[in-house]
């Protein structure tokens, strides 16, 4: 799983995933997405 920060507001499995906010999807899908700028690779941040 990778984590990436949303450029636009889309739909992925039934959820509502908005611009600007951090989500975790499978690497195939995070590939694509930051390929296609639809998505951009979060930064890590130690949040335990």
């Amino acid at each position: 799983m990778t984590k990436v920060k949303m450029n636009v507001q889309t739909a992925y499995h039934g959820d509502l995933f908005r611009a600007g906010k951090v989500y975790e999807v499978d690497e195939a899908t995070a590939e694509r997405w930051i390929k296609s700028k639809i998505a951009e690779e979060a930064e890590e941040s130690n949040q335990d």
